[in-house]
């Protein structure tokens, strides 16, 4: 298992009923693992037609719900698919899943969320050959990071496969369709190291082959004295959930953080480095193409400080509680004047209700 995903071994997860709604049938069913398989006429299995979401769960509530099923259902419309049931539904059926094995009380569920376009009736492209809706699959597991990867550090390697622009690649949208990911993976294999570094097609650092990457450097001009994060601009990346979680706990702790183009050169001479996602959270990286990062500390003192203040922000989401999260669920299902007009977004100088008020909303 790759550093950045290495998990304690849990024999639970032999046993792991799969959620599964048949695009066919419409029937959504919990079936074992060993028996939940799909047609070699299914979309992603023949084409990679598909989207995905990695999600994490904790005390059996889903960590940032509304982010991960808000960019499943933007991803979806993005690849002109009809999913068929609403961001409710959908909650409800991995709400489902991770009851039925028994998920309530640990910290570490984490879930991979598929959707196939669904069956075809004969191997070909055009997605009108799809035989009615899509695919649907829970899987749920126990998977807690193994502690002994953020004692160690990371070591990256940059690698010849790059970061191209959104409308080629799948930097915008989780797609099934991971080539350029897994290319850049077995160089880094070859090579030896955790992961790799992707460039994008100027040359600048962009990401890693499955998480996304910012350094800390020491300030300068105004920020003289501190330590400031530097984040790869929003172009040629991974649209990372936890970047964005990352960057916001950093901001409302008053670190400053600059979402700006950086060289290699600048990646070397950085203080600490990371990488950030939803299975590993933050860990640090101590070497990037033979070079130490820093002091070669894992984990470094600001790469510390932000897995506190990001596991606080997720504690703070997660103490909302379930019923919270499909109550987002059933607002963001609303059009978008009926939210706007009920007052769950606002224009400038407006005031959003209250989270109060969200009670109001039916869950049956």
């Amino acid at each position: 298992m790759p550093a950045t995903h290495a998990v304690v071994p849990d024999e639970r997860n032999a046993s792991i009923l799969v959620g599964m709604r048949d695009g066919v049938t419409r029937e959504f069913r919990l079936v074992p693992k060993e028996k939940a398989t799909v047609s070699v006429l299914d979309s992603a299995f023949m084409l990679g037609d598909g989207i995905w979401e990695g999600i994490r769960c904790k005390q059996g509530v889903i960590q940032f719900a509304k982010e991960h099923i808000n960019r499943l259902f933007e991803s979806a419309k993005a690849m002109y698919m009809d999913l068929e049931l609403s961001r409710f539904q959908l909650l409800e059926y991995i709400y489902e899943t991770i009851d039925a094995n028994n998920m309530n009380s640990s910290d570490d569920v984490h879930i991979r969320l598929m959707v196939s376009r669904g069956l075809k009736d004969t191997p070909h492209q055009n997605p009108r050959s799809t035989i009615g809706a899509p695919l649907i699959v829970v899987i749920p597991e126990f998977k807690k990071a193994d502690p002994s990867i953020q004692n160690r550090g990371l070591k990256l390697a940059t690698v010849h496969i790059r970061r191209g622009p959104p409308d080629v690649k799948d930097e915008m949208w989780n797609h099934m369709s991971k080539a350029t990911d897994i290319q850049a993976c077995i160089q880094a294999n070859y090579l030896g190291v955790d992961e790799a570094l992707m460039l994008d097609d100027r040359g600048w650092a962009k990401t890693c082959n499955s998480t996304n990457f910012m350094i800390v450097r020491e300030g300068t001009g105004e920020d003289e004295g501190r330590l400031v994060i530097w984040s790869p601009t929003k172009n040629n990346q991974m649209q990372g959930i936890t970047r964005r979680k990352t960057i916001e706990a950093c901001r409302d702790a008053g670190i400053p953080v600059y979402e700006q183009d950086f060289s290699l050169t600048e990646v070397y001479g950085a203080v600490e480095a990371f990488c950030c996602g939803t299975f590993p959270a933050q860990i640090s990286v101590i070497q990037v193409d033979g070079r130490q990062i820093g002091d070669g500390r894992s984990p470094g003192p600001m790469v510390q400080h932000i897995n506190t203040l990001y596991n606080q922000l997720v504690a703070r989401d997660i103490g909302r509680g379930r019923a919270a999260t499909l109550v987002d669920a059933r607002i963001w299902d609303m059009p978008y004047t009926e939210r706007y007009q009920n007052g769950y977004i606002q224009l400038p100088g407006q005031r959003v209700k209250a989270n109060g008020v969200h009670h109001e909303i039916d869950l049956l």
